[in-house]
């Protein structure tokens, strides 16, 4: 009699990296690359880069957005914490 078979084992495609063990200058870059990219939607179009670098560091302080670094990719995402 053979065993069923088991379902695959979800593998961990993501890592969270506190903020604050990052570089600041790193950090700044990396959001700032994430607030010009494509298709970001920020509705009012007055803010500049450095107002939406503030809030997206406001973000990470009050812990409503997180940084996660993609082991498949190989790359570092800001993405909304759960």
């Amino acid at each position: 009699m053979s065993q069923p078979e088991k379902p695959p084992v979800p593998c961990e495609e993501g890592v969270e990296v506190p903020y604050e063990r990052i570089d600041p200058q790193t950090l700044r870059n990396m959001i700032q690359e994430f607030v010009s990219r494509d298709g970001a939607d920020w509705g009012d179009r007055g803010c500049s880069l450095a107002d939406k670098v503030e809030q997206v560091l406001r973000q990470l302080r009050e812990r409503k957005v997180k940084v996660v670094f993609d082991l498949k990719s190989q790359t570092a995402n800001i993405v909304v914490a759960s």
